[in-house]
């Protein structure tokens, strides 16, 4: 693993959207036990490095991250942003009540939101696709994603009963 070739934008930013996100992620009230908390922060940062390390590496090979085909500490600190945004979309999906009806519409919206940060990461050079791949092929694989996180979250919260509501 290296530390990175050049510092430069894709660097910078992903440095500021981790400062960003993590701070998002400590100012919202909380809304869940610690281990809820952890599984959903550890779940985001999986599920980003199960596809990355399938489609974005690897076995297919539909993209490059950063400035080289090594994995490198700002890879690692791109893959720390998936946490809190695994975080977000259960926080969110708990504070706005989505129910079965509503559940499309949530994950459409995010999916879109999620294809979106991926064009701005192909602007500033953290994705530079690759082997025919094009950003459209990624709203799918984020519909796949967030379907699997709603419904593996529920499955963890029928288990577990241990949600901790801390809304008045």
């Amino acid at each position: 693993m290296i530390l990175w070739e050049v510092f430069d934008k894709n660097e910078l930013f992903i440095l500021i959207m981790n400062i960003i996100a993590y701070s998002v992620f400590f100012l919202l009230p909380k809304k869940f036990t610690r281990e809820i908390t952890a599984f959903l922060l550890s779940w985001g940062f999986t599920i980003g490095i199960l596809f990355d390390f399938t489609i974005g590496g690897g076995l297919i090979d539909y993209y490059k991250l950063n400035d080289s085909n090594q994995y490198g500490v700002n890879d690692l600190f791109y893959y720390f942003t998936f946490a809190p945004f695994g975080y977000f979309f259960i926080y969110f999906y708990e504070s706005f009540k989505i129910n079965p009806r509503t559940l499309i519409l949530y994950v459409l919206v995010w999916s879109l939101f999620g294809v979106g940060l991926q064009w701005i990461f192909t602007l500033v050079d953290i994705v530079t696709f690759k082997n025919g791949y094009k950003l459209v092929y990624s709203f799918p694989v984020f519909i796949i994603t967030q379907t699997m996180t709603v419904y593996y979250y529920q499955l963890v919260k029928k288990s577990r009963n241990t949600l901790e509501f801390t809304e008045k």
